[in-house]
């Protein structure tokens, strides 16, 4: 059996040029996935062509950090950055208050659970959770996390940490190889949850391209793709997009790099399904199913 490939675009709903690239991407059979962000400035657009488009499957782009939160503020003060109103900022503010226990489980959990039921209220089936900056690496959020799913009868999660000989290949710049392979020291934390122990919430044996995130150009993604291993279940990481106006006005580190993955996409992944060996692409839906 060939391995698995779940080709999942973060950032679904954050404008109408992601939306468009990654139904465009789902329909040239180079996107197997997208998650979705609940309070998204183009959220209602991707729930529209979430509609129309059946077989792309979608989940929950949990965000707890640079945005605006669907639950009543009050709720979850600690998860807000000064102004009391909207999240941190920054990921090295929301890590820094995290590791020093200033932010609640309890409120990461109403806040996700607010997020995923906003979906499902819209009409999405969430076949998966994952976190905007990647966020549940980190045990304190990988709890709440997984509650939720339970709660929610949602059957899995990402994997958030970047296999080994992903990291090996040495996409990204350094600091960035660096920080990925820090974190992986909290892997282990990560399979030992009882949802994930227990495989009542699934996971992949893990992500690729996650240091290779904002570099992700064609020649990476070819030689990511001919270094997959000849089984196991994989996601692979992407953030497509149109660099446009409504880009413009949204909070991303992400720009001119968003067409750079989705011109990749296109050329690399037909390419590579034609190719010994390719990977069978599925969804998260596939994986629970």
């Amino acid at each position: 059996m060939p391995a698995r490939l779940i080709i999942n675009a973060d950032d679904f709903g954050l404008t109408r040029g992601v939306n468009r690239a990654v139904v465009e991407l789902h329909q040239a059979g180079s996107l197997t996935s997208a998650t979705l962000m609940a309070t998204g400035a183009a959220f209602d657009d991707a729930v529209t062509l979430a509609g129309a488009n059946p077989t792309l499957g979608v989940g929950c782009h949990i965000t707890l950090t640079d945005g605006v939160p669907v639950s009543p503020p009050q709720s979850i003060s600690t998860l807000l950055g000064s102004d009391g109103t909207t999240f941190r900022p920054s990921l090295v503010d929301f890590v820094q208050a995290l590791l020093r226990g200033k932010i609640s489980e309890d409120e990461v959990e109403r806040e996700a659970l607010a997020q995923v039921e906003k979906l499902r209220d819209a009409g999405i089936q969430v076949t998966h959770l994952d976190t905007h900056k990647h966020t549940h690496l980190f045990p304190a959020v990988t709890r709440p996390l997984l509650r939720v799913a339970e709660r929610c009868g949602i059957g899995a999660i990402r994997n958030p940490f970047e296999e080994p000989w992903s990291l090996a290949l040495g996409h990204g710049n350094r600091l960035r190889r660096l920080q990925v392979k820090l974190l992986g020291s909290l892997h282990n934390r990560f399979e030992r949850q009882p949802q994930i122990c227990n495989a009542r919430v699934l996971t992949t044996d893990g992500t690729i391209g996650i240091s290779a995130t904002g570099q992700l150009d064609a020649p990476t993604l070819h030689e990511l793709l001919l270094a997959l291993p000849a089984d196991g279940t994989f996601e692979l990481c992407c953030h497509p997009g149109y660099n446009d106006g409504d880009l413009d006005r949204v909070s991303t580190r992400l720009r001119t790099h968003r067409d750079v993955e989705r011109n990749a996409l296109l050329a690399e992944v037909p390419s590579r399904s034609l190719q010994p060996n390719a990977p069978q692409l599925i969804n998260y839906g596939d994986l629970v199913a």
